[in-house]
């Protein structure tokens, strides 16, 4: 930023129905800055259809939507600036969120999902990329939009890519990433870079630059119903169970995990993987019990446990700790 600037985020508050000290909150967002070739640049045109116009349209269509409904978790609706200069507006949000310590379990950021319209493109996709290790808080958010792209049988699928971005490039759910909040990031299957931070221009035969013309917005659609169906399930669902732990104090071919009750939950589920597999493989019902014991090795395989309602909402996933 060249010169001393305001820039200012935009959002909206749908007022979850719990009523609690922390109320639970799910967070949709793109940025509704641009740039062009130059990002000192503010004299020419930066469209910004793509990056990130599109991600913009996710959110305000999530709101146009999830509006007309209730939920016991709160959802927020944003549009952040300054990303390309430097991630500043996310930033500013998530640091005055953890400052403010508000309790939010789940971010989704849109960027770039506008299925530009190369024929190398398949629209069929959208890349989720999370950061951390196999079970990071963040990896688990990817794996439930996973489940609910099945669950609701969307027409784009989450390729899942556990990285926490492109090389050489960043997003907005980084900053959240930093406060210690599980995001997210949703991008198109192919990226085209003549679309992407271009001065609008023909040149050598080759258009370049962000413009609306290029963007599927069929694909903008696709990808905004899986943002709204995941926003809508997480905010229906029950927290998640706390204090889940693994009893490891001694050698034996059973596992026992125990955990402490989660608010609104009428049951629970223990989810188990093969230890080389992406996302969760078996689901077994256990009742309301806090405390079950399995046939299987823990040696074998990744537990975790997810809280049920009545109306059989589920919870993120949360893996156990060891405890001796």
């Amino acid at each position: 930023v060249a010169t001393p600037t305001v820039i200012s985020n935009v959002y909206a508050v749908l007022r979850g129905t719990d009523t609690g000290a922390t109320p639970r909150i799910v967070l949709v967002t793109g940025h509704y800055d641009s740039r062009n070739s130059d990002n000192y640049d503010v004299t020419h045109d930066a469209p910004g259809a793509n990056d990130d116009a599109s991600g913009v349209a996710v959110s305000l269509e999530c709101a146009r939507v999830l509006s007309r409904l209730k939920f016991p978790g709160t959802i927020i609706f944003l549009a952040v600036a300054g990303e390309e200069q430097g991630l500043y507006g996310s930033a500013y949000f998530a640091r005055r969120a953890r400052e403010q310590q508000w309790n939010i379990a789940a971010v989704l950021n849109d960027d770039i999902v506008g299925g530009n319209r190369s024929a190398e493109q398949d629209t069929r996709v959208v890349r989720v990329f999370s950061a951390g290790d196999d079970d990071s808080p963040s990896r688990q958010l990817a794996r439930y939009v996973a489940e609910t792209a099945d669950q609701y049988q969307s027409t784009v699928k989450p390729m899942l890519v556990f990285r926490a971005d492109r090389y050489l490039r960043g997003g907005d759910h980084t900053s959240f990433n930093e406060k210690g909040y599980a995001a997210v990031r949703f991008t198109e299957y192919r990226e085209d870079y003549n679309r992407q931070h271009q001065t609008v221009r023909t040149e050598g035969g080759i258009e370049y630059g962000d413009l609306l013309s290029h963007v599927d917005v069929d694909y903008v659609a696709a990808v905004a119903r899986l943002n709204a169906a995941t926003l809508a399930a997480l905010a229906a669902a029950p927290a998640p169970p706390s204090h889940v732990s693994i009893l490891t104090a001694k050698l034996e071919n059973d596992t026992t995990l125990e955990w402490a009750p989660a608010a609104n939950a009428s049951g629970y589920e223990v989810l188990w993987r093969a230890t080389t597999s992406p996302t969760w493989e078996h689901a077994q019902d256990v009742g309301a019990r806090t405390r079950v014991t399995l046939p299987l090795s823990k040696d074998n395989v990744i537990f975790a446990v997810r809280a049920v309602d009545a109306q059989g909402h589920r919870s993120l996933a949360k893996v156990p700790q060891p405890q001796g």
